[in-house]
This record gives C-alpha cells, structure tokens and sequence, in this order.
C-alpha cells in the first residue's frame, strides 16, 4: 500500500516543524506527512537540552565583529545576523496572534545578553565595537561599561572574587533572549496536529527513497516497532533529520562531493537555586586563539519549561556518530567515492581543529571547572554537573584550491527541479531558522510563491518580507516594537 501526500518531512526537529507550520500558513489545502525514527519529536538537536538556546542577535557574539587591519570594527555580518533573527521574531509573533503558539514565557525569555572581556586590548576592542554598533537602530540600546560598580549590577555571580584591579568591560543589551526551541517547534506539531491533511508517524525511519518519472518521491518507510516496511509517495520532501540528513540526502542523489565531520558538545550545568537566582544573562567571552567559532566559551541562564539552571560551555569530543540516538557506523558509512578526499585534504588543513577536538576529548573534570572560573571565579566542582548536547555534523565539500573545506554554518541544497530539499551543517539557531524556511520556500515553491494568494499570505505572515530592514530603519523600529511587545520581551 501506498500512501500519498503533498509534503514529507523526514525528522521531527524545529527545522521540519517550522517549515510543516510555514506551508500551512500559505496553503491551508497543503497534506504533510511528518516521520520521525524516535518515539517522540524533538529529541535531537532541537531538545531544549541539546542547544544553548540563544536567540543569538550578534549582541554578545564577539565573533560577528572582526577586528580589521586598519583598526577598525566590521559590522556587517552582525547587522544581517541581527535582521534574520528579527524575521524569526516576526513569525513567531504571528503565530502567537494567531493562537498556534502558546504564551510567549512558555517558549521565549528576555535574558540580557553581555559580552565579557579583559585586558587592556580586549577593552579596547569592545569599546570600540559598541560605538560602532549602536549607530544603527538595531544595536542603539547596547549599553557599554568598564565600571566594576556597574559590571556588578549587570552579572553580579561573574564578578564575585574577581580582582577589582583587573582591567574589564561589558556590553549589555538588555532585551537579548533565550529561546527554547522544543516549546516552539512543540506548539508548532500541535497546532498542526489540529489542523485537516497533517499526520505525524512516529518510530518510523526512512531507509530510501527514489525519484519517479513523473518529478514524485517514492519514500520506503519503515515501522521500527511493528517491523514493517511501507512507502509514501510524496511531491515534495523536506530532510530535516539533523546529521543524519546526509545519507539520506546522499541516497537521493544530490549529495555529491560532501561529508561530514561530527563533533559533540557538552556543557557543565548547575540547577542549585541560590545561584542560579543571582545570575540573569547570557555571557559571551572571546574564543582562544586558534579555536575554531562554535568554541566561543559563554555563561547562560537557562529556562526550559519553567525550570532555571546556569550552563557553561561549550566543550567538544569526537565520536562517529551523526545524531545523539545514532549509531557509531554513521560517519563510516557516509564516505563514498566523491567524498573521501575532500576528507582527507580537510584533515590535512585543518591541523588546528583536529588538535583543538584532540585536546578537548582528553580534557578532565578539573580542567572543565578551570576553564569554568575565567568566568566565575568562586565556582565549586559539587555545584555543576556536565551535560552531553546533541550532535553537529560540520560541511565538508569539494574546493577547487584546496582540495577540501569544512564549513560551520548551515546549508540549503535541493534538487534542480525543487522537488525536494535537505539542510546539511550545524544545527540552525533563532537567527537564521525562519530565514532557511524561507529559502526553502523562494527555492522549491517559486510557482505558488509567485502567486498573488501566496505574496499576500507571506507578508501578513513576515511583514518585512522582501524589504531590508538593515536600509529601512523606520520599518525596522516599528517591527520590532510590535515584535518585543507581542513577544513580551520589552
């Protein structure tokens, strides 16, 4: 028997549930099938656990803001971040007018975000980003001190045992958030759920899938629990199944000339009330030299379902496996012949990330806890516990120049005739998760998008659609207003 639908999405993830959610939004009539290998959705990437949560807006993210050769701040990267991760805000807002999202405190919280820096030259530099911030609208509110008095006020856990002498400063932007990504993509499945033509297949696996003459998918399913194969023949399919998005993409045949490279993330968490209570901020700090962006060490306020803790981290290890429930074969069977030397020649470049993962695999609980107090200086070891997170399965890709890449951000790749689509990289933050639904949309929907009915939905939808809210400042100001006010986040 064959079932057939108009969209599959392969994983039960943010990125599945938001572009589920999306299409919904544009096409009421649209049926979508949603598959996942778990029991339950949301156990990877997307589990309020396995991510940092930050809204990342480029406000504490030092790493968005290169120092140039002449001295100077470049600001663009942090602008565009900064504006795709107010086109999540807007869809988010929308759906919670709508009534398809819960209450905002349910799934987003302002949580100031701060970048924290010492030495003379790291104050420097600091100083000299938020002045070239805060010209535009976006970052007018990012507050700038070198005061021990204020920075005290601001992270007053941070500062406890700190030298009073010691050359520091701060950024500080107040309405900076923390976002839990299985509440939203949870209340995103659940108005779906409601909704006519949508179905969620549950301990189902993908195990391949093949395109017919007529542009359809046939999709073989598998019932992990009753131990039974059948197919789903759909128009379109999105895979959004974390790493292991990979071999499926490369079963599909557009694959060609990528791998993987895994890394896992652990952080230390502390849930002990008297000091989770005296810190209320995601603290960023500068990367150490030669380590690569996803190492920025950073001090979080957490808040997933109601319940508060402190995480610190990240740390890095090795392991074969693609997804956190995945299996140690993973990274072995995603090698083909188009892929193994790009491979290779990345492990031959890269000879600084392969020392950085080395040297964090073989870290101890003490140098865990040292690391740790460059940022609370009076931590104790009994207060914190570390905590596994889920995969990130980095890009590596063919270069003409160097044989191989590694990439560490996230990658839209789809078929010509945009028929089906797959997200390879790092697991997507606020900042850039509306914006790849988008993409998606522009690149595989581009007949209906076209369409006066679909141009009219998506701009109720994201009401700067279309328009740079980096050049239109007033528009700007008037969106986020609506977006902090809806969102409880002023």
């Amino acid at each position: 028997m064959v079932k057939t639908t108009d969209v599959l999405l392969v994983g039960a993830g943010a990125m599945s549930a938001t572009l589920g959610s999306m299409l919904k939004q544009l096409d009421p009539l649209v049926s979508i099938t949603m598959v996942e290998r778990l029991d339950k959705p949301l156990q990877e990437s997307s589990d309020g656990w396995n991510n940092a949560g930050t809204g990342h807006a480029a406000y504490c993210e030092l790493n968005y803001t290169p120092l140039q050769e002449d001295g100077s701040v470049n600001v663009d990267r942090a602008y565009g971040i900064n504006a795709r991760y107010e086109v999540s805000l807007q869809y988010w807002s929308h759906l919670v007018k709508l009534g398809a999202l819960p209450s905002p405190e349910n799934f987003i919280n302002p949580v100031p975000h701060i970048s924290f820096v010492w030495g003379k030259d790291n104050v420097d530099f600091l100083r000299k980003r938020q002045q070239a911030l805060i010209g535009h609208p976006m970052f007018a509110a990012m507050e700038f001190s070198d005061d021990s008095k204020v920075l005290n006020e601001w992270m007053p856990l941070v500062m406890q045992g700190r030298d009073p002498d010691q050359k520091m400063a701060a950024t500080r932007v107040a309405y900076g958030t923390d976002v839990n990504f299985s509440a939203v993509s949870r209340g995103m499945i659940e108005h779906l759920q409601s909704q006519d033509d949508f179905e969620l297949l549950l301990n189902h696996a993908v195990k391949d899938l093949k395109q017919q003459d007529d542009g359809r998918w046939n999709v073989t399913i598998k019932n992990e629990k009753q131990n039974t194969i059948s197919t789903i023949n759909a128009a379109f399919v999105f895979i959004g199944a974390g790493g292991a998005a990979l071999q499926l993409l490369q079963k599909a045949g557009i694959a060609k000339g990528y791998g993987g490279f895994p890394v896992s993330g652990q952080f230390l968490v502390c849930k002990k009330a008297e000091l989770v209570e005296q810190h209320l901020a995601k603290v960023y700090g500068k990367a150490s030299a030669g380590s690569p962006p996803m190492s920025v060490p950073h001090l979080d306020t957490r808040i997933i379902d109601g319940e508060k803790a402190l995480l610190f981290g990240p740390f890095a290890g090795f392991t074969t496996k693609f997804l956190k429930h995945g299996s140690a074969w993973d990274l072995f069977l995603s090698i083909k012949a188009d892929n193994i030397w790009p491979m290779i020649k990345v492990g031959i470049n890269n000879f600084d990330l392969i020392r950085y993962l080395v040297k964090q695999a073989f870290q101890t609980p003490r140098s865990r806890i040292n690391a740790l107090r460059e940022y609370l200086p009076e931590a104790r070891d009994q207060d914190w516990t570390l905590h596994t997170a889920g995969q990130r399965v980095q890009i590596i890709k063919k270069c003409p120049k160097h044989g191989g890449k590694i990439e560490f951000g996230t990658e839209v790749i789809h078929t010509s005739d945009g028929t089906l689509a797959g997200l390879l990289g790092a697991s997507p933050g606020a900042s850039i998760l509306v914006p790849i639904i988008l993409e998606i949309v522009e690149q595989c929907f581009t007949e209906q998008l076209a369409t006066k009915e679909w141009q009219e939905r998506i701009t109720k939808i994201i009401p700067s659609y279309g328009i740079s809210i980096v050049s239109h400042k007033d528009l700007f100001m008037s969106i986020r207003n609506d977006t902090l006010s809806t969102l409880k986040l002023s």
